[in-house]
């Protein structure tokens, strides 16, 4: 495996961050076409010790020596502009690429790259799409931004022309990507730190389908207007999904006892087969249709789309349940967006239960300050509510909104809400109040999942 943007397997390309979940599936694609590899990182990790393995040459920590004898240097959105290793680069006037570069380069030495968009939704769909592919014999490259047990991790190398990716729409990085097949779940405000407004969002997604050849497939949410409006931009095949209408559609949906959906797959007014689900939620139905059409597409067996939608049991972190105890269901969630959290504690609300105790880690106060009315308007599934502290991850504290200010909020409305200021302070309080036959469900993008984790132990 060689790629044209690479002079020669004898450059060596440096990835900063490269422990990251989407960096590090870059890193090991390198290294399976015999690329010299190295990088840093904050922390150790498994994901970094399978790099290692792999014979990557990795820090722990950003310091400016750690370039060395780099030729390339690959760093993420995310990255401070005063990182160290950066500056270096600059400095030493090295090659400089950002994640999604590197990945739209990477995407070109394949033909049928399939990219995954969507403000929610994208990493579930990206291992139904996954596993469908690796039960159809496909042996594609996968890069998706969770674990998944069926390739034990977040990436797999395989060697054919099949690529299947997230393509994330932060800073408007998937617009660097070369999509043969682009689905879009849903278009919804976020990352409101880098667009202006819905508007601004919405017209980038419309970029993003100029994108896919005449040749080559949209497969958008009919039940989602923004997404209507994207697919009728575009000069390509469109297959439109969904419940309310579209080409392929869900028929006699029925839930069991664990909100995990069984129903009929149609194509217009025919019956294609049923398919029983292992995750739940309704919005599972339709990221399903979205992995059923990508089947079609690639002409795969009924056999295979049906069986590999049901052995999908869920990607790490997406509605996984982490155990029982003293008759209590833990179940950890990533969603940190309104709309997402609305979707997961309806979702909750399938499964037999009593009370619905909420940890919630409010991520990023951009999104926590330009969401917040729809914050407020998020947590009326709840029994109670567990409002942990904001997550910053990129950013730095801006001194104008915090989580009390959004407890107080949802107080007001009637919600009943405490603020806490720890894991083991979340951890101690749900202990007092949990009993036999309650849920206890941890929700953000951050490390609220220690509160269960700690619960469990």
């Amino acid at each position: 495996m060689s790629f044209d943007f690479l002079k020669d397997k004898h450059m060596k390309v440096y990835f900063i961050g490269i422990g990251g979940i989407s960096m590090s599936g870059l890193a090991a694609v390198l290294l399976n076409g015999g690329y010299r590899v190295s990088g840093s990182d904050a922390k150790n990790s498994k994901i970094i010790d399978s790099l290692k393995a792999k014979g990557a040459e990795i820090y722990i920590g950003h310091k400016r020596e750690n370039i060395g004898d780099a030729d390339l240097v690959v760093y993420t959105a995310a990255i401070p502009k005063d990182n160290p290793e950066l500056l270096e680069a600059k400095e030493r006037g090295l090659a400089l690429m950002d994640r999604a570069e590197f990945l739209g380069h990477i995407m070109q030495g394949h033909k049928y790259n399939v990219a995954i968009a969507g403000t929610h939704g994208k990493t579930t769909t990206t291992s139904m799409v996954s596993h469908i592919a690796l039960e159809g014999n496909l042996d594609p490259t996968i890069l998706v931004g969770g674990e998944l047990d069926i390739i034990n991790g977040n990436y797999k190398v395989g060697n054919s022309e099949y690529f299947i990716t997230e393509a994330c729409e932060y800073k408007a990085s998937f617009l660097s990507f070369y999509p043969y097949i682009g689905i879009i779940l849903n278009i919804d405000a976020d990352h409101l730190d880098y667009y202006r407004d819905i508007d601004h969002i919405q017209e980038t997604f419309e970029k993003f389908v100029k994108l896919i050849p005449q040749d080559g497939y949209l497969i958008g949410n009919h039940d989602d207007p923004r997404v209507v409006k994207a697919m009728e931009t575009t000069s390509c095949n469109v297959i439109s999904y969904g419940i309310d209408g579209g080409i392929i559609t869900a028929k006699n949906i029925v839930f069991n006892e664990k909100g995990c959906a069984t129903f009929d797959a149609y194509k217009h007014e025919d019956k294609l087969f049923t398919i029983s689900l292992n995750v739940p939620g309704k919005h599972n139905v339709l990221n399903a249709l979205s992995a059923v059409a990508v089947g079609l597409i690639f002409n795969l067996s009924s056999d295979a789309i049906t069986q590999g939608l049901t052995s999908f049991g869920g990607a790490h972190k997406r509605f996984e349940y982490k155990g029982v105890k003293d008759g209590v269901t833990v179940i950890d969630d990533y969603a940190h967006h309104p709309v997402e959290i609305k979707a997961t504690l309806s979702t909750s609300k399938n499964i037999k239960h009593n009370n619905l105790f909420c940890v919630f880690q409010p991520h990023t106060y951009t999104r926590t300050k330009t969401l917040f009315k729809e914050f407020t308007e998020a947590f009326n599934d709840v029994d109670e509510l567990i409002l942990m502290d904001i997550y910053a991850a990129r950013e730095k504290d801006p001194g104008d909104i915090n989580s009390k200010m959004l407890g107080d909020a949802l107080r007001s409305k009637g919600i009943k809400c405490i603020n806490v200021s720890s894991h083991k302070e979340a951890c101690d309080y749900v202990k007092g109040k949990i009993k036999d036959g309650d849920i206890l469900l941890t929700v953000g993008a951050g490390d609220v999942v220690q509160v269960g984790e700690m619960f469990l132990q």
